[in-house]
């Protein structure tokens, strides 16, 4: 029996990304992404992609959204859109809508990946691996994670908002980069560093403590990088591995994740080539007496873009197959 198709969206800062899905199948040729600064509202975006698709009849929605969700409504971190079941029904003539933390559909992807798509970064010690929960960490246009945890047969991935706990300081010049993020919210959290516009204020104090008055967005230093000609540059992508690294460790002692971390998002992906030059094992395993201990995490790097659609498109396929 052929499952009923049906409509799965990724929700980010900037961009809302719209597929059609077949079971946990994503038809990659249907994605589509619109420009969240265009609508006023998750609903417009959703109704110009059905109607730009020739009007499907899905059996089910399921959207991943960058912010948190209470009682299966969301709202999200950096843009004024509340996510709520009934108005996305409305909006698609779908019954059936799910909505989920952006790093929870992430998680609910993991056992549908490629294994191509999963970039080694740190390996397991010889003789250290074994199974056990996963960890997945976004590192994008905002910073979170999530635990996906294996029981009979299924797959639980917990919420939580990683990125808003405080930003970790063990130097006196990282306590003056908090000292700096604070001036923002009143508040130093990890993803005001860890994250697309983080790495923009890493480097703008960088530049401050330089004596320099040039800013630059995060594609521009993710660039200028790439090319090695710049020491600010290096230096504050330096700085910004280290933190994650350490940042990631913490997560890992807190989840102990045995089966894997990995990485997920545009930053975290963008990274990828810095990332054994700037030291991000060293960091990761900087734990004292524990750093033996985290030998036995793996970490990888997840460059499916379009992992939160699969894992959108799995958890309403698992719903709507146990009558859930």
């Amino acid at each position: 029996m052929t499952s009923p198709l049906s409509l799965v969206a990724d929700i980010g800062g900037t961009n809302t990304r719209v597929a059609l899905a077949r079971g946990h199948e994503v038809d990659h040729g249907s994605i589509r992404r619109y420009p969240n600064a265009d609508y006023p509202a998750l609903e417009q975006v959703l109704a110009a992609y059905l109607g730009e698709s020739g009007g499907p009849e899905c059996g089910g929605a399921c959207v991943a959204v960058a912010g948190p969700v209470d009682n299966g409504v969301a709202r999200l971190t950096n843009r004024d859109w509340v996510i709520d079941p009934k108005a996305v029904a409305k909006a698609t003539s779908v019954a059936t809508v799910h909505v989920l933390n952006d790093l929870q559909a992430q998680g609910h992807a993991l056992s549908h990946l490629e294994r191509e798509s999963l970039r080694p970064l740190i390996p397991a010690a010889p003789g250290r691996s074994r199974p056990g929960p996963q960890l997945v960490v976004g590192v994008g246009t905002g910073f979170n994670a999530a635990c996906v945890i294996a029981k009979d047969g299924q797959e639980i991935v917990t919420a939580s908002e990683s990125g808003h706990v405080t930003l970790p300081v063990r130097t006196e010049a990282e306590l003056r980069l908090a000292e700096y993020v604070e001036q923002a919210h009143g508040f130093a959290g990890v993803e005001d560093v860890l994250s697309g516009r983080g790495l923009e204020r890493l480097f703008a104090w960088h530049a401050i403590g330089a004596g320099r008055e040039d800013r630059s967005s995060a594609a521009e230093i993710m660039a200028a990088m790439a090319d090695g000609t710049d020491d600010l540059l290096r230096e504050t992508g330096l700085a910004f591995v280290r933190l994650l690294g350490r940042v990631v460790g913490d997560l890992a002692l807190s989840y102990l994740p045995f089966g894997g971390v990995h990485l997920i998002g545009g930053v975290a992906r963008a990274f990828t080539p810095h990332y054994e030059a700037f030291g991000l094992r060293d960091a990761f395993r900087d734990k004292g007496r524990f750093s033996a201990f985290m030998d036995q995490f793996p970490v990888f790097v997840i460059e499916d873009d379009y992992a939160a659609l699969t894992g959108c498109a799995a958890f309403l396929d698992r719903q709507m197959r146990t009558g859930r």
